[in-house]
């Protein structure tokens, strides 16, 4: 199974609409899925505050910024 790992922060509108694209793609393929709040920690912050949101899938870095449900799908389905 596929992991999705999606690093966001608060008060994001990026954020929210990668939350809502990554429900619609979890309602046509299953795979894990958990956020990380980048500002919990200095070092991730330091790693993603330019580039939020960011979309790891297997820990590999695969959308940042915009992401759509169908795009996510498509990579997931490879």
């Amino acid at each position: 199974m596929h992991e999705v790992v999606l690093f966001t922060k608060r008060d994001c509108p990026l954020c929210d609409h990668a939350k809502a694209e990554i429900r619609a793609a979890r309602s046509r393929i299953d795979f894990a899925y958990r956020e990380v709040d980048i500002e919990a920690d200095p070092a991730i912050f330091e790693m993603h505050r330019y580039d939020i949101p960011v979309v790891e899938v297997d820990g590999r870095r695969a959308f940042k910024h915009r992401l759509t449900a169908q795009a996510l799908v498509e990579r997931l389905s490879r």
